[in-house]
């Protein structure tokens, strides 16, 4: 028999901290999209960064947004969070500035949001027309949080 234990906030920050990838989950129209995604944690806000695209298309439409980590070690060792919060774009400099810091100490080479994506004949090249997204964890019963997401576009 599967026994799940729900995490103490302490455990879930230890989770997030330890971690740097998780999935990305928001929806539009009624469709949902996740993708894998890079993070920072600040042991406040989760912070994302991303090129201008179908990610900011869907969080633009609907701010409501969860994000999940998890730490497989084996089929019966593993632990896995949710994040759930509003996501916004923050486009104070100061705010913006810390944000940068805070995901570039943890990415320093902000990959893979500056990359060359090909598909047949079609090319996408994403450029510093990026954005960098913020979310403030609910811990514990699935509280709802204020998240936010930070543009950097030029």
């Amino acid at each position: 028999m599967l026994k799940i234990e729900d995490m103490t906030k302490e455990e879930i920050t230890k989770l997030l901290l330890a971690n740097n990838f998780g999935h990305l989950g928001c929806a539009r129209d009624n469709h949902p999209y996740v993708v894998p995604m890079h993070y920072a944690f600040d042991e406040e806000h989760l912070f994302f960064f991303t090129t201008e695209g179908t990610k900011t298309e869907y969080i633009s439409a609907n701010h409501e947004v969860c994000f999940q980590v998890e730490e497989i070690r084996s089929a019966s060792d593993w632990r896995s969070c949710m994040v759930m919060g509003r996501a916004e774009r923050v486009t104070i400099q100061e705010e913006l500035e810390r944000a940068m810091q805070v995901i570039t100490d943890s990415n320093p080479t902000l990959t893979p949001a500056i990359n060359k994506t090909e598909v047949g004949s079609w090319h996408r090249m994403t450029t510093w027309s990026s954005t960098a997204c913020a979310a403030t964890p609910s811990m514990g019963v699935r509280p709802r949080r204020q998240a936010r997401m930070i543009n950097s576009c030029a």
